[in-house]
This record gives structure tokens, sequence and C-alpha cells, in this order.
């Protein structure tokens, strides 16, 4: 059984290196993020309190991530183990989890906020069946329109340049104290987030000795 923590801020790739772990070792990927994009967009009530307090440019609570997240473990579906995403998010989660789970090792994307800028702004959501979109790595076929659905792209109400200023800010402050926990008491792997996908991909595999890639197809 394998448990990977993967840390990163916004746009550095998190759900992309999570879900290429995910598939080839038959881990369950417990995205934070994917558990609040669902319920705003099945407009349950935690998901009307999620779109007001990222539409304002703040990260959603602790109290409340922590809730979701004790719930979503609780489940224990993840018979070979999981990776987790979007938490912890402060020194009082990280401490809660290592002491409720032995896990292999945290998984840190570094990446420059002048980096993270470029590629959140470039972001865009399908507004019919949620696909996601990148302008810089993964156009439609039509401008601003889905490649699946045909329904118009959008950009996300939190995508925009003094929202993501509000949430870098808070995500430096609250990011620090939980990589020295981290640091103090498990195996932390720092990789450069600029890369190409695939790049990244085998450097963790490489920290944590786990098989490569498969050769991608021609």
């Amino acid at each position: 059984m394998r448990k990977f923590v993967i840390m990163g801020v916004q746009g550095s790739g998190k759900g992309t290196q999570a879900t290429m772990l995910a598939r080839d070792f038959d881990l369950v990927h417990i995205s934070v993020g994917d558990v609040f994009r669902w319920n705003v967009q099945n407009h349950t009530k935690l998901g009307a309190q999620v779109k007001r307090t990222v539409a304002a440019g703040h990260l959603v609570g602790d109290d409340l991530v922590e809730s979701v997240v004790r719930t979503r473990l609780a489940d224990h579906d993840w018979n070979y183990g999981f990776i987790i995403d979007g938490f912890p998010r402060n020194a009082r989660q990280a401490e809660f989890f290592l002491e409720s789970y032995d896990i292999d090792g945290v998984i840190y994307l570094d990446l420059p906020d002048d980096e993270v800028y470029r590629r959140v702004l470039a972001r865009r959501l399908c507004s019919r069946c949620g696909l996601d979109y990148n302008l810089i790595a993964s156009r439609p076929v039509m401008p601003d329109t889905c490649d699946v659905c045909g329904a118009r792209l959008r950009r996300r109400a939190d995508d925009n340049p003094q929202a993501l200023a509000v949430r870098l800010r808070d995500y430096h402050e609250k990011t620090q104290p939980v990589m020295e926990i981290f640091q103090r008491k498990e195996f932390v792997a720092v990789v450069d987030a600029r890369r190409e996908p695939r790049a990244v991909q085998t450097e963790i595999r490489g920290y944590f000795n786990l098989p490569d890639l498969a050769p991608a197809a021609v």
C-alpha cells in the first residue's frame, strides 16, 4: 500500500501528477478541489458556500476542508493506497494527518509565482460538462468552444489577477509551517514543476523508487 501527499500552488500540476500516479499504481486520488467543484456544479449547500468564498478570492476555510477530508478517508475504499492533494492546509491539519496515517512521503511541486499567473489565467472550463482546458497546453479546436459538448468555455470566477494574488499570499503564509512539519517527520521530494508533465512524473518516481513511465506512444 502506498500513501502520498502532493502539494503545490494552484497551477503547479498537482491534479495531472496525482492522476498519473493513481492510474499506474491503483491509488485513489483524493482531490479536495474536485470534491468542492462537484458540489458547486450540483448546487449543493456546500457548493453555494464554496462558490461565495472563491469568488471573493479566498481559500475555503480550514475547518471545512478538514471535515471533507476526514469524511472521504473514512470511506476506506483505497485498498492499494491514496494520493491526496489540497490537504493539509495548516500546521494543525498536518499534525493530525501524520498522527492518523503512515505516509510514504510528500511530493512538493515547486512553481514560481510568475509562472502560476501565466498558467492559471490561461485556464478555461466548459460551462456545461465541466471539462478543463488550458490555452497554453490544451486549446479547444474551435476558440471558446468545448470539443466534447459544444458549449461555451468560461474562465472560473476566481481566475483573475486580484483573486489570484490573495490566494498566493494566503498559500505561502500557510504552506511554510506545513512544509517545516513534513520535513522534520517525512521525506519530502521537491520537484521543479516548470517542465512538461512526463519529466516531472519521472523525477517524482525516481525519488520514491517507483517504476518509470512506459514509453510514450509515437
